[in-house]
Formats: structure tokens, C-alpha cells, sequence
């Protein structure tokens, strides 16, 4: 998981009354080099005065998550700071938040998208690929379900050889939205990783999956906690297609 390795900064980010705060920290993913994040200060931040994420369906409960650092996406991005690069695969991260798995998979040196629904998370990328003097990546608004239809020009419009997401199986998804939006974006051969922190809608994502025609490989990850990092239980799900 990733370590802490520097002080925090803490800013005020608005230009309204509200705002929200953000810090900065150093962040350690073994196997590549120290990653610099802008976050949310806290799940307490919420900004949204045009109702941008409301009429995306992100109430202000949900508003700041996308914006904070989780154990399941550290886990990801360990895995993609690992997985051999290929410039020919074109990867697609879903419900990247903070993309850090995006991020490390780009200083790498592999072509990734990565999407999300957050009308920040763009914003939110581009100033920490500024942060880590990175070259610009690729960013497309990602939404399944009711929402998926909006921001046409913006959303993820390729197929992709490899399909991640960390923490994304937060629904029910009795429609199975998700399994059809992932078939959609991903050519015949790809695979999908999934990190889940044992979650109680696995089970509803894996037959919506396997109506998909995936089949599916599960570990587990049971993590002991140490001095600087707290125990971890979850799986990583990866899924394909013969």
C-alpha cells in the first residue's frame, strides 16, 4: 500500500464562500518512483454550486469521494506499477477518482485512459500530472447507467485491451449496467481487473459478468496491518473471455 512520505500542504481552493480544501502528499507505490497527490483535505469537502454533480446523479454524501485516496485503489496501482508495458495495449481505467492507478501506469510509459463521472476528476488529474512533470494523458467522462448518455463529445468512445477499476461494485446493479458498459469498451481479447474490498455486491457483479460471457479468476487479499498501514481485506477479480 502506499506510505505517506512527506509533510502535507493545506490549501483553500474556492471562489465562493464554499470552496473546498485540498493537500498535497507524497505518496510511495513499491516499484516506481514517489507520486506527488493534490486530494481532498477530508470526506467533509462538498462544492458543487451549478448542481453539475447532481445532475450526474452524485449526491453531496458522495460528492467528495472521488477526491480522497482509498486502500483498494493503492492495491491497483501496485499491480499496474508490475504488469509489463505494452505501447500497443490501450488500457482504460473506470471510476479512476484520483486515477492514481492511471498515473502510474502513464509514468511507466503505457497509453491509458482514464474516466470517471466526477465533473472534478479531470481537473483534479491534470494538476497532478502537472504536479509529477508528466506529460499530458488521455481523460474521458465515464458513466454507466441512467447518466451514461451525457457529455457525448467527452465520453470514452474506443475499445481497450485492458479494463481496471478499484472500489467500483458500490451498487446493487440488479441491471447489470456496469458488465454492459465494460463489454462495450473492450475488445474480445481484453481482460478486466477489479479490486474489491470484499463489498457486498461481488456477487451480483460476477453473474452480470458471466451473462457477459467472463469468466473469472479471484484472489484474495488479506493484508496484516503494520506500523504505517492499516490490515486490508478484498479481492482482485480478474476477468476473460476464451
Amino acid at each position: 500500500m502506499p506510505a505517506l512520505v512527506a509533510g502535507q500542504t493545506d490549501t483553500l481552493h474556492t471562489d465562493s464562500p464554499q470552496g473546498y480544501h485540498t493537500k498535497q502528499e507524497s505518496i510511495a507505490i513499491q516499484g516506481v518512483p514517489n507520486l506527488i497527490i493534490r486530494s481532498l483535505r477530508d470526506k467533509q469537502q462538498f462544492y458543487d454550486p451549478d448542481d453539475a454533480a447532481l445532475a450526474l446523479g452524485i449526491s453531496s454524501a458522495f460528492w467528495s469521494l472521488f477526491g480522497l485516496l482509498w486502500p483498494s485503489g493503492s492495491h491497483l496501482a501496485e499491480r499496474m506499477a508490475l504488469r509489463p508495458v505494452n505501447a500497443q495495449e490501450h488500457i482504460l481505467e473506470i471510476g479512476c477518482g484520483l486515477a492514481l492507478s492511471s498515473l502510474v501506469g502513464h509514468r511507466r510509459g503505457a497509453n491509458i485512459t482514464a474516466s470517471d463521472c466526477h465533473p472534478l476528476a479531470g481537473e483534479f488529474l491534470r494538476e497532478n500530472l502537472r504536479l509529477n512533470h508528466l506529460t499530458p494523458m488521455d481523460y474521458r467522462h465515464g458513466h454507466w447507467g441512467q447518466h451514461n448518455a451525457q457529455q457525448q463529445d467527452a465520453n470514452v468512445n474506443s475499445k481497450f485491451d485492458l479494463i481496471i477499476g478499484s472500489d467500483i461494485l458500490y451498487e446493487r446493479d440488479e441491471q447489470g449496467d456496469l458488465a454492459h458498459y465494460i463489454n462495450d469498451h473492450m475488445e474480445d481479447h481484453a481482460e478486466v481487473w477489479v479490486v474489491d474490498p470484499n463489498r457486498g455486491n461481488r456477487a451480483h457483479f460476477h453473474r452480470n459478468m458471466a451473462a457477459q460471457g467472463f469468466s473469472l479468476c479471484e484472489e484474495s487479499l488479506d493484508i496484516s496491518a503494520t506500523e504505517h498501514h492499516a490490515a486490508y481485506k478484498g479481492r482482485m477479480l480478474t476477468y476473460s473471455r476464451d
